[in-house]
């Protein structure tokens, strides 16, 4: 049994990013899953664990962590020796860099664009013009839901409830007024962002450096989500050198299968998991890790709450 283990949902922003850093470490760990798409009825289970009810819970033998960018640093250190070895660093010029943008990526990327991400799923396909008095677009009732793609699990930003039918279309132009003004905001805050980053860009071929490290992972759950909506797309595709970051950073295998543990799970692994079985144990093919070093990454034991 292995001893690392991560409670929660890989549809979460802060699992997404240790789950990738395990792969990336090449660390054997069993993954549980609180998981977003079973409902409120499986928290009271999770709670017993986890009191304050995180998103996160991660466990190393004694050691008990919930902070995803800690969590970074701890798989980092211990695990040195194995997997991608460039993720902390190999001096400590570069180990600065590292933190610099891990700590812009946390204190300046990390908000903007989560209530982007969260704006978005109230907003209609095509974005309305501000100035149109709200007429832009059809409002979308099912988009009330925030699901996988605002991360409503990651335990800061909350559901849309339910309204009554008569006061429906009043409540979601209000709505659909507020969040396009969160999101034209939050817009403006980013954009100035990733014009840092492209100037960056321009002289190194990773935030820190020449490598990929935690700071250019830490970035993906919430960039991925905003690249795979058109209406935010733009924003990294019209900077040419974030452009060619995103496209490497978001192209490793470790990122594409993180991106595999967010589906759904199928009604098989559903029933198991009533009946209190482990999943089966999942591979990733061998690959290699930009620096010719092959390496297989393993899920020892996938269980669900």
């Amino acid at each position: 049994m292995a001893s690392v283990k991560v409670f929660g949902s890989p549809t979460s922003a802060e699992v997404a990013r240790v789950l990738m850093c395990l792969f990336e470490k090449e660390v054997e760990f069993q993954l549980i899953r609180v998981d977003a798409y079973r409902g409120t009825k499986r928290m009271p289970q999770y709670l017993k664990l986890q009191p304050q009810g995180e998103a996160l819970t991660f466990e190393d033998e004694s050691l008990t962590l919930s902070d995803s960018r800690g969590i970074l640093r701890h798989i980092s250190h211990k695990y040195a020796k194995q997997g991608n070895p460039y993720l902390i660093g190999t001096g400590a010029l570069e180990r600065a860099s590292i933190e610099q943008w891990l700590q812009t990526e946390a204190q300046s990327f990390d908000a903007p664009s989560a209530e982007m991400v969260y704006s978005l799923a109230f907003l209609p396909p095509t974005l309305p013009k501000q100035n149109d008095n709200g007429n832009g677009g059809a409002f979308n009732a099912r988009d009330a839901t925030v699901g996988s793609n605002a991360d409503a699990s990651s335990g800061k930003r909350g559901v849309a409830g339910s309204q009554p039918a008569a006061s429906q279309t009043k409540v979601s132009a209000q709505k659909e007024e507020e969040m396009l003004k969160l999101f034209e905001q939050r817009k403006k805050d980013l954009e100035k962002l990733l014009d840092i980053y492209e100037q960056r860009l321009e002289e190194a071929t990773f935030l820190a450096g020449d490598n990929f490290t935690i700071a250019d992972l830490s970035h993906l759950p919430y960039a991925d989500h905003l690249v795979s909506d058109p209406r935010s797309r733009r924003m990294f595709e019209s900077r040419k050198n974030v452009s060619r970051w995103w496209h490497d950073v978001s192209g490793r295998d470790t990122w594409k299968y993180v991106k595999t543990l967010q589906r759904p799970p199928s009604t098989s692994t559903d029933a198991s998991a009533k009946n209190g079985q482990l999943g089966q144990q999942q591979h990733l093919p061998s690959s290699t890790d930009g620096h010719g070093v092959k390496t297989q990454r393993l899920v020892q034991n996938e269980r669900h709450f």
